[in-house]
């Protein structure tokens, strides 16, 4: 375990003020030492000392005796490391090869990174919840791990340095990378569709679904209608996000109309989905199609095989690092960028079985 050092009070406040001014929320001139340390509640000696720090950094300029201090936004001078707060989708999210190697790469650049007080998960849709949980960080920076809209636009809004790993970052302005895995969704299902199938549903996350369907479900339901089955919430059905909610939303999709073929976002809940219909005797391709839209090394030792939505997270890595070397050198951009998967047609899925 790495040695813990907390920050003094003198680096709180110059990380606070560095994120101001490259958020673009501090310029011109800094408020006087007094003004200033009476608005963030510290002493004269704490202002005075970050000051000091964020001429020696470039961000501030002496303009003389008892003249204000000149903000400047650096071009090409570099900070020597950024605090980086990762704020995970859950708990479990510590442990993905891709969270692990992502930090790796970013400590190795020199700098710091932590995990967020709360999750995606607790946080929920509620802007208050993602203030307090801001507040609570010293970051220069943030790195969002599949963000639901609400949380992405609030990061947007705010003018934070933040950073969006997968979630809905297509929606919001944001700087981001992600897979392209619309593309890939609009293959499987008109895969689906020339399999025989019409009765086909899509189990994804409530973010994945609202306010507005995400890209991918979107593609999921413009294809459907474009091979003209209707579409609406029997394809995209809501259910509680508990274990027993998505049993119970299982169980509801075999009561009136059976689907023959099931596409579930998230390896976890493609494997929960298919234990389920096996102890209903409902199995994979003779009963029913399965398709997973997420990757996993175990799915080589399924039998049959998984068929599932491949990617490689690598560039999306390489995206996050660059990103953060450019705000360590006073440039924010709000770029995005997408990365292919492709559709691998595996045994889960065959044409629709003869009744």
């Amino acid at each position: 375990m790495k040695p813990f050092h907390p920050l003094s009070a003198v680096d709180q406040l110059v990380a606070y003020l560095r994120e101001g001014i490259m958020a673009g929320t501090l310029s011109q001139t800094l408020p006087g030492v007094h003004k200033l340390g009476k608005e963030l509640g510290v002493s004269p000696k704490t202002v005075v000392a970050a000051v000091a720090k964020l001429k020696h950094e470039g961000f501030l300029k002496d303009q003389g005796a008892r003249k204000k201090s000149l903000i400047v936004k650096p071009t090409g001078k570099k900070i020597s490391s950024l605090q980086i707060s990762i704020l995970l989708y859950d708990l479990n999210d510590r442990a993905l090869p891709f969270t692990i190697e992502l930090r790796h790469q970013l400590e190795a650049a020199g700098h710091i990174t932590s995990f967020a007080s709360q999750t995606i998960i607790d946080i929920g849709r509620n802007a208050k919840k993602i203030a307090a949980c801001i507040d609570k960080s010293q970051a220069d920076v943030w790195i969002i791990l599949s963000g639901s809209y609400e949380v992405l636009h609030w990061f947007a809004s705010q003018n934070i340095p933040a950073f969006a790993c997968f979630g809905r970052r297509q929606e919001v302005k944001i700087a981001g990378a992600g897979i392209d895995k619309q593309t890939s969704i609009h293959k499987a299902t008109k895969r689906l569709i020339e399999l025989g199938h019409r009765k086909i549903v899509m189990i994804a996350r409530e973010e994945r679904r609202k306010p507005e369907p995400g890209a991918g479900e979107q593609a999921f339901l413009n294809e459907l209608a474009s091979n003209g089955i209707k579409v609406g919430s029997y394809n995209l059905p809501d259910w509680e996000e508990t274990p027993e909610g998505f049993e119970r939303a299982l169980d509801g999709l075999f009561k009136v109309t059976p689907p023959t073929a099931i596409i579930v976002d998230e390896v976890s809940f493609f494997m929960i989905a298919q234990q389920h219909l096996a102890r209903r005797g409902i199995f994979a391709p003779q009963h029913i199609s399965l398709i997973c839209t997420e990757p996993n090394p175990t799915f080589s030792w399924f039998l049959p095989k998984v068929a599932h939505i491949d990617w490689d997270t690598k560039p999306i890595i390489r995206r996050a690092v660059r990103w953060v070397t450019e705000v360590q050198n006073g440039k924010i951009d709000k770029q995005q960028y997408s990365t292919k998967s492709e559709f691998i047609e595996e045994g889960t899925i065959g044409p629709v079985p003869k009744i």
